[in-house]
This record gives C-alpha cells, sequence and structure tokens, in this order.
C-alpha cells in the first residue's frame, strides 16, 4: 500500500521532472543568446520567447524546495548545509538572470544592454551546470553520518562523476533551448539556431553514454534495478536517438518532444534508482537518509497532501493557459517587451 511518504516522494520528483523540462529550455535559451543573437534585436527576439515564461517556470523549483522543507525537513536540513555553496551559486545565478530579464530594456545605452545579456548567460549557465553537478553527488552518495549531518567539503562534491554529470545537463538543456528557439523564432536567428542543433546533438550523445557506463561503476543504480529505472532509462535513451533522427530531417517539434521525454526518463531513472532513499550516504547505509527517517508527522503529511490537491491543478491550469496565450513565434514584427 502506497503511504503518504512515498506519496510526497513522488511529488517532488514530479516537481522536478517539470523543473528540468521547463526551466531547462529557458537555461538553453540563456546560454545560446550570445550566439543565435547577434544585434540587439536579435537578443530582444531570442529573449522574448522565453520572457512570458521564465519567472512561472522557477515557480516548480520553488515548489519542490517548499515540499523537501515541509515533508522531509531532515532531507532538507543536511542537503542545503550540505550543498550550500553550490545551491547558493544556483541562486545568485538565478537572481542575477531574473534582474537581467526585467532590467535590460530600461536603457538603450548598448554597454548597459550587453551588460545584461552577459548576466543572463551567466545566470543560465550556472544553473544548467550545477544541477547535474548536485543531483551527481546525490546519487553517488555524500558523507552523511548518524547525526544526518553532511561531512564534506566543497572538494568532495567536485568529483569527477559528478562534475560529468554536470556536462550532461549542460549539454543537455542547451540542445532543448535550441529547439524551443527552433519553434518560436524565423528568420535568420531560426538559421542560425537550426546549424547549431546537429552540433549540439552529437556530444550530448557522448556525454550520456559515459554518465550512464560511469553510473554502474560509481553508484548503486543498477543495483536492485526497478521498473521505473528501465522505463526511464530506455525512454531517455530512445527519446535522445529519436531526437537526433528529428533533428537530422528537421523535424524540430518532434525533436524537442524528444529532448523532453529524455529529460522526464532520466530524472525517472535517477529517483527510481534512490527510492526509498532521499540522500544515500557514503558512509554506510545505515546512515542513509530515506523518506522515512527524513519525514514530518504523518498528520503534516496529512495536511499538505489536502492543500496539494487544491492548488497544484489551479496552477497547472494556468500555466498551460498561459503556454497557450504566448503560442506564436516571436518575430521582428513582435512587440518585444524585453
Amino acid at each position: 500500500m502506497i503511504d503518504l511518504n512515498v506519496v510526497w516522494f513522488l511529488l517532488v520528483a514530479v516537481l522536478f521532472t517539470g523543473f528540468f523540462f521547463l526551466e531547462g529550455f529557458d537555461y538553453g535559451v540563456g546560454i545560446l543568446l550570445p550566439f543565435v543573437g547577434r544585434d540587439d534585436k536579435e537578443r530582444r527576439i531570442v529573449i522574448n520567447t522565453i520572457g512570458p515564461h521564465w519567472d512561472g517556470n522557477e515557480v516548480w523549483l520553488l515548489t519542490a524546495g517548499g515540499a523537501i522543507f515541509a515533508a522531509f525537513p531532515n532531507w532538507y536540513a543536511t542537503l542545503f548545509s550540505g550543498f550550500y555553496l553550490a545551491l547558493f551559486l544556483i541562486l545568485v545565478g538565478l537572481i542575477v538572470r531574473g534582474v537581467a530579464f526585467e532590467f535590460r530594456s530600461k536603457d538603450e545605452n548598448p554597454l548597459w544592454r550587453k551588460t545584461w545579456d552577459a548576466a543572463i548567460f551567466i545566470g543560465s549557465f550556472l544553473p544548467a551546470l550545477l544541477w547535474g553537478v548536485a543531483f551527481a553527488n546525490i546519487v553517488r552518495g555524500v558523507p552523511i553520518n548518524e547525526n544526518m549531518t553532511f561531512t564534506g567539503n566543497l572538494l568532495t562534491l567536485l568529483n569527477p562523476y559528478s562534475l560529468l554529470g554536470g556536462v550532461v545537463t549542460l549539454t543537455l538543456f542547451t540542445l532543448h533551448g535550441a529547439l524551443f528557439l527552433s519553434l518560436k523564432t524565423d528568420g535568420v536567428v531560426l538559421e542560425r539556431v537550426q546549424k547549431l542543433l546537429k552540433g549540439l546533438w552529437l556530444p550530448l550523445v557522448v556525454v550520456v553514454l559515459l554518465f550512464v557506463g560511469w553510473s554502474f561503476f560509481e553508484t548503486d543504480l543498477f543495483e536492485g534495478f526497478n521498473l521505473v529505472q528501465g522505463v526511464g532509462l530506455l525512454g531517455a535513451v530512445v527519446a535522445l536517438l529519436g531526437a537526433g533522427w528529428a533533428i537530422f530531417n528537421a523535424k524540430y517539434g518532434r525533436a524537442f518532444i524528444g529532448t523532453g521525454v529524455t529529460i522526464v526518463g532520466t530524472t525517472a531513472f535517477l529517483f527510481g534508482g534512490l527510492f526509498p532513499r532521499v540522500m544515500p550516504s557514503s558512509l554506510g547505509a545505515e546512515f542513509d537518509l530515506t523518506i522515512y527517517n527524513a519525514s514530518s508527522s504523518p498528520y503534516t503529511l496529512q495536511v499538505m497532501t489536502v492543500v496539494a490537491l487544491i492548488f497544484v491543478p489551479l496552477v497547472l491550469l494556468y500555466q498551460g493557459w498561459t503556454y497557450w496565450v504566448f503560442r506564436k513565434r516571436v518575430t521582428a514584427n513582435s512587440h518585444l517587451e524585453y
């Protein structure tokens, strides 16, 4: 029987999946900004493709963080204390990027706009890299003692395996963003994006294969391999290969769905391998944080479940409506707000 601890673990997994899918192409667009937009007009077109959506996409992260804090406070405490610097850099990147979106159009001075364009690039690049580093460390295991305290340091997190995980998310989100731009732009910007797509897909395949192979030796993800992991991994691999076929055949809508499914499948594979743990300890399995020893009281989970059942569908409906309203391509003749 599925209890509320399992339900909230699944909800956290779903929230991170939605965040990586939606914010992933936001990051990709920001990373590609200086490469596909050569002048201010072109860069405004690029930014306006995600202008109506970026802040709503970040709500998925805020909700995931809030869910961890309320449902699994011991997980929250250990994660945010142990990964403090990495998460702080992600937060700084998101703040700088958000400010840049709002401020760049306030002054027509070229230096002013170039400065904020650089901030958008950095604020997209850092989180895209560091989210992969963070999740690779989680599935690899970090030193957690009997007091649920992280006993490592920054160098503990900057190991080769986790850095490769960062390269995977950086490359995947960049391709995801490029495909989003292929659906939302036209003219010379679209031409530049299309030229980049083929060059992004093959490196992604290489780093994904390296990461999966290394995971077999570096983690216990393949021990007790379960159905969720199998479906997630198979779906991710097939979708990534399908995205490559679609790119080379100029079917960019299908390719975007392919990278999206790759993100969903990869996240399912990682969370499926963790369950029922939330943070494995490299010091011994007896020190692992699980959905039971890291959770809140049953009453807290009950109240949160009622609240989630009411408000999560409303948020999904609202966000779906915004994507429908702003579904058209952004062109040189569009109203450019940013």
